[in-house]
């Protein structure tokens, strides 16, 4: 997305679609299709614009970050490592040790019901950073 379209006082979301909306092949699908599993899976996710054009997914916490590459759809989840992947949707940065992505490429399927998981797993791992984190005294406040 060119420089211009980050002016101040546009909402993430709304670059967000702007960005969707750039993206007139099957990227611009993929990431919106993305973006709806995200919304479902967490009412509650905050979308955030950052690093000039990287639209990120958050709840009380990094979630993850939806790039966009000539090849690949990329969900790269910030504490990906750290969350449990029964269905292998996990298929990129497998080597290190904090963040895992899933790369979708175009023609392939979304498995929606692991995603969402996934998506749900990341927010209860950065519920429970935050539980460790509170003082003993605010610990009851932090829950859900």
């Amino acid at each position: 997305m060119k420089d211009s379209a980050t002016a101040k006082g546009k909402s993430p979301s709304r670059l967000i679609d702007a960005r969707i909306k750039e993206l007139d092949d099957w990227r611009g699908k993929t990431l919106a299709h993305v973006r709806a599993l995200i919304k479902q899976a967490d009412p509650e996710v905050i979308e955030e614009w950052k690093w000039r054009g990287v639209p990120v997914w958050s709840h009380d916490g990094m979630i993850c970050t939806g790039e966009t590459y000539k090849r690949v759809v990329k969900l790269t989840f910030a504490n990906g490592a750290a969350l449990e992947d029964p269905s292998g949707l996990f298929n990129s940065s497998l080597e290190g040790n904090v963040r895992r992505a899933i790369d979708f490429s175009e023609g392939n399927e979304i498995n929606e019901r692991a995603l969402k998981n996934l998506i749900r797993a990341a927010v209860d791992h950065n519920q429970s950073k935050l539980k460790k984190k509170a003082p003993a005294g605010t610990r009851a406040k932090v829950q859900k």
